[in-house]
């Protein structure tokens, strides 16, 4: 009899990934904590042109790059005298399924086609189960998303209830659950049960799909303004967008561009939390996620997670609640664009950016999402108003999360909050010697360790030492 017991199946998880993947990590695996990363990368076997091919057949790739002239202009109406860089949007609504992830769920479709696998599954709260479900469509592949969508009270979102009517739009088959830690459990026993692939947010392929998003914004800015992007703004939760983005820049020689990453500040809300789940009025691109995950990125359903956001982030930086609703309805009143807040999350930190660097200068919002019914801002709001959260126009800086969304009531007063990314080195080389003594580390492990955090090995070093 197969132990169908929690503790039966996590024991089994490797065995499942394996099947399910058809890739084995322990071939690239030196140690608990390092391993080969740019061989799992390569492991794919698929070059940028074939994944464009791949994605041009799906209705993926070549989304429009627009000027946001108006809201450029507004910026430099307030900005100091010379700055106000140039903004640019990357519109991956235009995807298929209407978010960028589109590009991580299209090879992950082809490959389990290729594979002869009968169908997907994946475990996402987010537009990542419509982009699965829309490729799975398009393959002819069945499709199950595991998906936590109430709390306790059998309340939910209403962008999660959104993104579960468009799964099921697109033929997906939704497991609804409640918060709580039964979401990697239901999924190794959907995938055990049906023999379907793992179409997992963090595998090579999903981070592999992303990289013709940053190869398509370095060529494009290249060719239409003889220069690489300054700074490329994205919205950070798990780490995959940031990731994908940043290689794909370099692979098109883009090697001086900043990658800036931007979160929602939900300082004190824990994501676990049965009563703070439906106090948040953003489901991703904030820190509950973006914190832990760079910090700790080998914490989801696969052995080595390919999404490895610290080992290519340039910067970080914080938004408030209100100020990117704030943002998403300047962005539809000055540009015509009516898109979901989770891309205007780093719409947010570009403005803000933008006031203080040249004129000359650009700075490229890397990705929009579609909007409408449960993820329009003005659905969260509401929300948020029902469940006694206090909603005004203020100082954004005085935002609670969890009890007050202030929007702000001019321009000038969006701003960005930095991380120290020096903190997030340290919480990263602190998780790894509890994972693997530091007394045990070779010189392999420092080595690895010191890429994943963008650093060098003195600095693993010392940072080990202090832990000491």
């Amino acid at each position: 009899m197969t132990d169908n017991s929690y503790q039966g199946v996590m024991a089994r998880r490797n065995q499942i990934m394996r099947s399910s993947l058809g890739l084995d990590y322990d071939e690239f695996t030196h140690s608990p904590i390092s391993f080969d990363y740019e061989a799992m990368m390569s492991s794919t076997g698929y070059s940028l042109d074939d994944i464009a091919r791949i994605q041009r057949d799906t209705k993926v790739g070549q989304t429009p790059l627009h000027e946001l002239h108006r809201l450029t202009e507004a910026v430099r109406a307030i900005a100091p005298p010379g700055k106000g860089a140039r903004i640019l949007v990357k519109d991956e609504a235009a995807n298929a399924s209407g978010s960028f992830k589109a590009r991580r769920a299209s090879l992950s479709a082809y490959e389990a086609q290729q594979k002869g696998f009968r169908g997907m599954v994946t475990a996402t709260s987010g537009n990542y189960g419509a982009a699965v479900a829309s490729q799975a469509a398009q393959r002819g592949l069945a499709c199950i998303v595991v998906q936590e969508v109430y709390d306790s009270h059998h309340v939910g979102q209403p962008e999660i209830v959104e993104k579960s009517r468009a799964c099921e739009a697109y033929g997906a088959e939704v497991i609804k659950l409640s918060v709580g830690p039964e979401l990697f459990y239901v999924l190794l026993r959907t995938l055990e049960e049906t023999g379907y692939f793992n179409a997992s947010l963090y595998t090579p392929y999903g981070i592999a799909g992303v990289e013709t998003l940053g190869a398509e914004i370095g060529r494009e800015v290249q060719e239409r303004f003889g220069r690489q992007p300054d700074v490329v703004a994205v919205t950070h939760a798990g780490g995959g967008n940031l990731t994908g983005t940043a290689r794909g820049l370099r692979k098109v020689g883009c090697d001086s561009t900043q990658v800036v990453a931007v979160s929602v500040d939900l300082t004190g809300l824990h994501m676990a939390s049965d009563t703070d789940f439906n106090n948040k009025s953003f489901t991703t691109g904030h820190t509950g996620f973006g914190v832990p995950f760079a910090t700790w990125p080998d914490r989801v359903d696969v052995p080595r997670n390919a999404a490895r956001a610290l080992r290519y982030m340039d910067g970080y930086h914080l938004v408030t609640q209100g100020e990117v609703f704030y943002m998403t309805e300047l962005l539809t009143k000055l540009e015509g664009l009516e898109r979901g807040p989770a891309g205007n999350t780093s719409l947010t930190a570009a403005v803000a950016l933008a006031m203080r660097m040249d004129r000359d200068q650009i700075v490229v919002v890397q990705e929009t999402e579609y909007t409408g019914a449960g993820k329009h801002h003005n659905s969260q709001l509401s929300f948020a108003r029902n469940r006694d959260i206090e909603v005004r126009r203020g100082d954004p800086a005085d935002n609670v999360p969890g009890k007050t969304i202030v929007i702000p009531e001019r321009l000038d007063q969006v701003s960005t909050r930095p991380l120290d990314l020096d903190r997030l080195r340290a919480s990263y080389v602190k998780k790894a010697a509890e994972v693997h003594p530091v007394g045990e580390w070779s010189d392999g492990d420092v080595e690895f360790l010191a890429a994943d955090i963008n650093g060098t090995p003195d600095q693993v070093r010392s940072l080990a030492q202090a832990i000491r």
